[in-house]
């Protein structure tokens, strides 16, 4: 298969960052490569710009900014940039010049234009880049890791000159990233140091997690592409987590087997060319310094006496939320959470069990690895309709406008507003329209909506129907499906929001802050659906029965702390793919 991955194999270069889809195992494989580069004789140093980082649950132990010694581990320093205090203080930087010259309510969007993704991005990379920039820093170490790289549309958007230009200052053509970049051009130079250190192979090594599993390998192809197409082609591929056998007669680990190696056998071509390692499944929490350094020795023996698992609270099921969206008049559904999670196949359980109930439906997604028309095979029932709001139809279409109202522009200047238009805060733009439109089919049926755009655009676009600045941008109007979508969104009798997760700690994180943006834009999540659960199945393999007990706590956050009703899906081996599959993976 693949050969096993070892920090040695890494050595060489000063600087390593570590990159992947949320949930691949980022943080634990940095950690563990940190410690066995220290244990080598290297003086190392681990930094997260993570804002869903638990670095310092991995080394059990407080962390801040400026780096200090991890106990446990001679010549190993760690510290935890946190991008969003460094967004915030890069927003406040920005706009408080303004606060007392400008009416409070361009303040407000002021605020909420700087409170995106992008915003923390490019406060991340001015964080590490500060830190490589101090000489009083990198000279005393080998080796500096980076939990988490920028993505190759920051690093673009620094790269272009025009990024830097007074074109920013007076644009009125709405580039999204607008905000995030204001006021940076006394860091010009700084940054284009760092960014060809990046793209030094003597440098940088370019560490690509993924998780045997097709979403994972999709988004490490992507990744991969972006930052070669940039310069950063010093890369390999670590897979994580691969499961190596299988025990007979257990028909999860079987099919956990077998799912893994089907995804192996499927990876994108290009991927081909990078070298490749692997590191085994493991079901102990990766934290602590004994459960680290395990990680590049042979796996540990496992316990022959089987370990009760913890009773948790009582959790609901898919067929339990049906029956209470079905007797409640909710009309709205719409399923968010990060890549990977399964938000389109709990969509799917959701409209066919309200069918099931004498419902009428319409089911969409505006995720572009969703294909649910394939899911349902064309074997659907007539209380039952699909549609999909196709992300690149509709970014094509907004960039056109957009292009086109921007007028004349000199080659720099169109070539900024071009890359600006790629960020991600453009696609949930472009398609807000679109799902505007369909939110309005539910005075005459239920409408479920396979990932909903975040709290920030949801803001933005609240912004738009104040001041006619954001949205009309392109078009000049606000289209009356988005002046009443919000009040129908915030209104909890016609919607219900359901954050879709995985009991582990990243994906958790990550739909926790999700929660916290949609507060901002005045939507609150009642219920979240805890997916893929080992703890859920039968399984006797004790491997698989370890790790099905290392998501207890993590259930047990989500239905204490999280949310207000939490529902439990075991793990699958398959997607349920036709309605009647479907339909029978409802009732077990």
């Amino acid at each position: 298969m693949f050969e096993t991955f070892h920090p040695l194999l890494v050595q060489n270069t000063p600087f390593l960052f570590f990159t992947g889809k949320g949930g691949v195992g980022k943080t634990s494989t940095a950690s563990a490569t940190a410690v066995a580069l220290a244990d080598s004789g290297k003086r190392v140093l681990i930094v997260s710009t993570d804002p869903a980082s638990n670095l310092q649950d991995v080394f059990g132990m407080e962390l801040s900014n400026a780096p200090q010694p991890v106990q446990g581990v001679a010549n190993l320093f760690a510290c935890n940039l946190d991008p969003e205090a460094a967004a915030l203080s890069y927003r406040e930087s920005v706009i408080g010049p303004y606060r007392d010259k400008l009416p409070e309510v361009l303040v407000q969007q002021m605020e909420e234009q700087l409170s995106g993704a992008c915003t923390v991005e490019i406060a991340a990379f001015d964080e590490f880049t500060n830190l490589l920039a101090n000489e009083s820093f990198t000279k005393d170490f080998d080796h500096i890791l980076f939990d988490t790289a920028p993505t190759g549309h920051t690093l673009r958007l620094l790269n272009l000159p025009t990024a830097w230009s007074g074109f920013l200052d007076d644009s009125t053509h709405g580039a999204s990233c607008l905000g995030p970049l204001a006021g940076l051009d006394a860091k010009r130079e700084l940054y284009a140091k760092t960014v060809d250190a990046l793209a030094n192979p003597d440098q940088t090594t370019l560490i690509l997690v993924a998780r045997p599993d097709e979403a994972s390998f999709r988004e490490a192809n992507r990744a991969s592409s972006e930052l070669m197409h940039i310069g950063i082609r010093n890369q390999l591929l670590l897979v994580n987590g691969v499961y190596d056998s299988a025990l007979k007669g257990d028909a999860v680990s079987e099919a956990f087997y077998s799912k893994q190696q089907q995804a192996i056998a499927s990876m994108p071509t290009e991927l081909a060319d990078i070298p490749t390692y692997s590191l085994p499944f493991v079901p102990y929490s990766l934290t602590g310094m004994a459960s680290l350094r395990q990680l590049f020795a042979p796996q540990r023996a496992m316990g022959q006496e089987e370990v009760p698992r913890t009773p948790i609270d009582a959790l609901s099921s898919i067929q339990d939320l049906v029956d209470d969206y079905a007797s409640n008049g909710t009309r709205v559904l719409m399923t968010m959470g990060k890549g990977g999670v399964g938000k389109t196949s709990t969509a799917s359980l959701l409209a066919v069990g309200l069918v099931e109930k004498g419902l009428k439906v319409h089911l969409t997604t505006t995720d572009p690895a969703a294909h649910l028309m394939d899911r349902f095979q064309n074997s659907g029932h007539q209380g039952l309709t699909i549609s999909r709001i196709d992300p690149v139809e509709q970014v094509e279409l907004y960039k056109a406008e957009v292009m086109n109202n921007a007028g004349e522009l000199d080659e720099e200047a169109r070539a900024y507003l071009e890359e600006d238009l790629r960020s991600p805060c453009t696609e949930e733009i472009a398609v807000f329209r679109a799902f505007a439109d369909l939110v309005a089919r539910a005075d005459d049926e239920i409408v479920i909506i396979d990932t909903a755009p975040t709290g920030h655009t949801l803001l933005l676009l609240d912004a738009a129907q104040s001041y006619h600045k954001e949205m009309s941008r392109a078009t000049g109007e606000v289209p009356e499906s988005v002046r009443s979508l919000l009040p129908r969104l915030r209104n909890p009798k016609e919607t219900a929001v359901i954050l879709v997760t995985l009991p582990e700690a990243t994906p958790v994180f990550e739909a926790a802050r999700l929660q916290e943006d949609l507060k901002r834009a005045g939507i609150m999540p009642r219920t979240w659906i805890i997916n893929q659960s080992l703890y859920g199945t039968a399984t006797k393999e004790p491997i698989l029965l370890e790790k099905a007990r290392t998501e207890q706590p993590w259930i047990q956050k989500v239905s204490r702390e999280l949310a207000e009703t939490t529902a439990l899906i075991p793990w699958q081996a398959v997607d349920s793919i036709g309605y009647d599959q479907i339909k029978q993976t409802i009732s077990q």
